[in-house]
C-alpha cells in the first residue's frame, strides 16, 4: 500500500490550443514544487471548441497531437505521475475519441481509456448537449497499475453510471478518477452526491478534477474538483475560478479499511444468473 500526495488541477480550456497547453502545464509544474506525486487535469484539458467544424479542423491523431507531446515531457520534467483528464484525438474521418491518458514519470503512456458513456442530454430551460455527433464511444473499462495504487479510470458523464465503477472496483481500483467539465446547471445539483456515493459504494478514493468557469464555445462548467475518501468524506474541494490547484494526502491502506468495516464488494448476489448490483 501506498501513501502520496495527489493534486487537482482546474482550468477553464478556451478554442486556443497554446493557452491552454500553457495553463495546464503552469499549474502542473506549480502541483510538482508543492510536493504532489499525482497531478490531474480536468476532461478536454486542451481545447473547447465553439463547433464540431472547429474542433475537426484542431484535432489530429494521438500520435500528433501537441498536447499529448507537452504533457509527455512535463511528466518527464517533473517526475511525477500525470493524468491527462481528456484530450479529443481524431479517432475516424468522421469522430474523435474523448480520451484520458496516464503518464508515468518517465513520460511513457501507461494507459489510455476512451469515454465509454457520450453526454447526449436536454437539460431544463432547453440548453442541449450530443456529444455522440463529434465522438466515437469507447467499450474498454481500464485500470492500471501504479506504484501509488490501482487507477480505475473514467470520464465526466460516465459518473452516472455505477456499473462501470463496481467493475474497476472488481478489479482492484483503488482510486478512480473522474476528469471533468461537468455544466453549472447539472454540477450544482449531482456533483458532490455522485461523486461521494462511488466513492462510498465502491470503497475507493476518487480524484475528481474539474473545468471551471465561463469558457469562449459558451458553456459554464461548475468547477469542485473533489477528493473524496473511501468513507465519503471530502479531502479536499476546489471552487469555481479556474487556475486553482487542491492538494490531498492520500493512504490507500483507507481502501482496506473502508472495505473491512463495509464489505459490499463480498456481499453481492447473483439471482437468475444476472449480477445484481
Amino acid at each position: 500500500m501506498a501513501v502520496f500526495t495527489v493534486a487537482l488541477t482546474q482550468t477553464c480550456s478556451g478554442i486556443d490550443v497554446e493557452k491552454n497547453i500553457d495553463a495546464v502545464a503552469e499549474l502542473v509544474r506549480r502541483a510538482a514544487g508543492e510536493g504532489a506525486e499525482l497531478v490531474c487535469t480536468p476532461e478536454t484539458t486542451s481545447l473547447m471548441a465553439r463547433n464540431r467544424s472547429e474542433l475537426f479542423e484542431a484535432i489530429v491523431p494521438e500520435d500528433e497531437d501537441r498536447a499529448l507531446a507537452v504533457m509527455r515531457a512535463l511528466a518527464k520534467e517533473e517526475r511525477v505521475w500525470l493524468l491527462v483528464g481528456s484530450l479529443e484525438v481524431l479517432a475516424s474521418s468522421t469522430h474523435a475519441a474523448n480520451r484520458s491518458f496516464l503518464l508515468d514519470p518517465a513520460g511513457d503512456i501507461r494507459a489510455r481509456y476512451d469515454k465509454i458513456h457520450l453526454f447526449d442530454v436536454t437539460l431544463p430551460g432547453g440548453e442541449h448537449y450530443r456529444e455522440s455527433e463529434i465522438c466515437r464511444a469507447g467499450g474498454e473499462v481500464v485500470v492500471a497499475q501504479t506504484p501509488l495504487g490501482v487507477m480505475g479510470m473514467s470520464v465526466c458523464y460516465d459518473l452516472r453510471f455505477p456499473g462501470l465503477y463496481r467493475e474497476l472496483a472488481r478489479r482492484g481500483a483503488d482510486f478512480l478518477t473522474v476528469p471533468s467539465a461537468f455544466t453549472y446547471q447539472t454540477g450544482s445539483a449531482h456533483w458532490h452526491i455522485l461523486l461521494r456515493a462511488r466513492a462510498i459504494e465502491n470503497g475507493c478514493f476518487v480524484f475528481a478534477p474539474g473545468q471551471a468557469g465561463h469558457h469562449e464555445n459558451g458553456k459554464h462548467t461548475y468547477g469542485h474538483s473533489l477528493v473524496v475518501d473511501p468513507w465519503g468524506r471530502i479531502l479536499a474541494e476546489g471552487g469555481e475560478s479556474a487556475g486553482e490547484i487542491i492538494t490531498a494526502r492520500i493512504d490507500t491502506d483507507e481502501v482496506a479499511r473502508a472495505r473491512g468495516h463495509i464489505p459490499v464488494l463480498q456481499h453481492e448476489r447473483k439471482l437468475a444468473g444476472e449480477l445484481v448490483l
